[in-house]
């Protein structure tokens, strides 16, 4: 990696190529994602959490059951209408200086080109829509990381979550097991009572954990593309 900060005078013609594949590094089995995203998540993908080796919590988008498998790639690029924005966002980053939010570039990057791809600057120096697009979503992925440690703090408090271990069992009879992860306790959040509930609510947590809840259906979504990825290559 290369991290510089983003100007109009070193990188004027500049290009992020935007095509998904594994020669881009989006061959990933998850990508980081925070409580206000999981509306658009849940649409497509199971949302669990896993706990970094600082001990903190962290919630993620699943692609895959192994390391480097994004069921979600195909030759047609990305095979969902929505991309995470923590996937989006490659290959910039988000930097401050004095408390202001600038935008970095990875410059090793495979992505970026001068050749083909998304210009970020127009003709006379200001940011091309791609450049404004990338720009809102590095802000809204610093926003939604800021504010995921309460999420965290509210679960803990309450006892919420849970690790989990899945066993797939695929049609060619393979046997895969997912561990690692957490995900929401239904039995004790069942069990809070209405002040324990108002309170998640009125912070917009209740909404969160029930989307993280009802993502989880998508599991049979990700052995489903398996077991068509295997079947295509016997």
């Amino acid at each position: 990696m290369n991290n510089v900060l983003l100007n109009n005078i070193d990188h004027k013609d500049l290009r992020v190529i935007t095509t998904r594949t594994a020669a881009y590094g989006d061959d990933v089995k998850f990508a980081l994602t925070f409580p206000a995203e999981f509306r658009n998540i849940q649409a497509h993908y199971p949302i669990v959490f896993h706990k970094t080796a600082d001990g903190k919590f962290q919630s993620i988008a699943l692609f895959g059951f192994q390391d480097k498998e994004n069921l979600f790639l195909g030759p047609d690029g990305w095979d969902a209408p929505y991309v995470p924005l923590t996937v989006e966002r490659q290959p910039f980053l988000i930097g401050f200086r004095d408390r202001e939010p600038l935008v970095h570039i990875d410059v090793a990057s495979p992505r970026v080109s001068r050749s083909e791809g998304e210009a970020l600057f127009r003709e006379y120096g200001g940011s091309s829509d791609f450049l404004e697009r990338m720009s809102s979503v590095l802000l809204t992925i610093h926003q939604g990381l800021e504010a995921a440690p309460a999420f965290f703090d509210t679960l803990l408090q309450y006892d919420l979550l849970e690790s989990f271990v899945l066993d797939v069992e695929l049609d060619d009879r393979s046997q895969h097991r997912l561990t690692g992860f957490y995900t929401i306790d239904e039995e004790r959040l069942g069990k809070l009572d209405t002040g324990a509930l108002e309170r998640m609510h009125k912070a917009g947590y209740l909404q969160a954990i029930y989307m993280a809840l009802a993502s989880l259906s998508h599991f049979r979504d990700l052995i489903e593309r398996r077991n068509r990825l295997n079947a295509a290559h016997r």
